[in-house]
C-alpha cells in the first residue's frame, strides 16, 4: 500500500510542478484536445509514449495493445482509428512496436497459450507471411528483432486498409502512417521508412473502400 498511496503523492507533485510553469495548463487540458499524432503501441510498461516523443500531454493521441496489433475485429483500435481520423483530425499515424516483446517472443514459442492463443495468432500469421525471410535468418535473437519490425509494418499495411484514413487521406491529404521500433537498450526511436505513399497505391487495387477508384502514387 505504501507504493500505491505514493502514486498519489507523485500525482499532487505533478500537478504543482505544472501550476508552477503554466498557471492555466489543467484550464486548458480540459477544454478540448487537437494532437497531431495517433500512437498505436505496445502496452509494455517500459515504453512511455509521451517521454519517448518529447511531446506533452495533450498532443498525442493513444492506444495500446500487447504488441501493438491492429485487428479488423478489434472494434476498441478501430474505433480509436476512426475517431482519431474522423473528429480529431490528426496528420500522423504511428504504429510503434519494440525490440524484445514479450508478445512477439510468446507468438515464436510453440506452446498453447490458452486465451492469448488468438490474439497472438495475428503475429505468427506474420511469421508466415515472411517465412522464407525469416526462417534464413540463423541467429535467433536477430530473427526475433526483426520479426519485431515486420509486425510493425503489417500492422502498418492494416491501418491503411481501414476506410477512415483512405477517406481522409483522399479528401485532406492526410494522414500519413509511420512504422517505428522503440530500443529499450538504449531509448532510441528507430523509423523503419515505410512507404505510405506506394502502400496506398497497392492496397487499393483489392481494399479500396473510398469508391473513388485508385490514389495514383506519381499523382499523391
Amino acid at each position: 500500500m505504501t507504493s500505491y498511496k505514493q502514486v498519489f503523492e507523485n500525482n499532487r507533485r505533478w500537478v504543482a510542478s505544472k501550476l508552477a510553469t503554466d498557471a492555466t495548463f489543467f484550464e486548458k487540458m480540459a477544454d478540448s484536445q487537437k494532437p497531431d499524432y495517433l500512437y498505436i503501441g505496445c502496452s509494455d510498461s517500459r515504453v512511455p509514449t509521451n517521454d519517448i516523443m518529447g511531446l506533452e500531454a495533450g498532443e498525442v493521441f493513444v492506444h495500446r495493445n500487447i504488441a501493438n496489433l491492429v485487428c479488423n475485429t478489434d472494434l476498441n483500435v478501430m474505433a480509436v482509428i476512426n475517431y482519431a481520423v474522423a473528429h480529431l483530425e490528426v496528420k500522423h499515424i504511428i504504429i510503434c512496436g519494440h525490440y524484445n516483446c514479450g508478445g512477439v517472443k510468446a507468438a515464436m514459442q510453440a506452446q498453447d497459450l490458452g486465451i492469448l492463443n488468438p490474439w497472438l495468432r495475428n503475429i505468427r500469421d506474420v511469421y508466415r507471411l515472411h517465412m522464407d525471410e525469416l526462417n534464413a535468418i540463423t541467429d535467433e535473437h536477430t530473427r526475433y528483432n526483426r520479426l519485431v519490425e515486420l509486425n510493425v509494418q503489417e500492422q502498418c499495411i492494416n491501418v491503411i486498409k481501414t476506410a477512415a484514413v483512405q477517406r481522409s487521406y483522399l479528401e485532406r491529404g492526410y494522414p500519413t502512417v509511420h512504422g517505428w521500433v522503440y530500443d529499450l537498450k538504449n531509448g532510441l526511436l528507430k523509423d523503419l521508412e515505410i512507404d505510405f505513399e506506394g502502400l496506398l497505391h497497392e492496397i487499393q487495387k483489392i481494399y479500396d473502400l473510398t469508391g473513388s477508384g485508385l490514389i495514383q502514387k506519381d499523382s499523391i
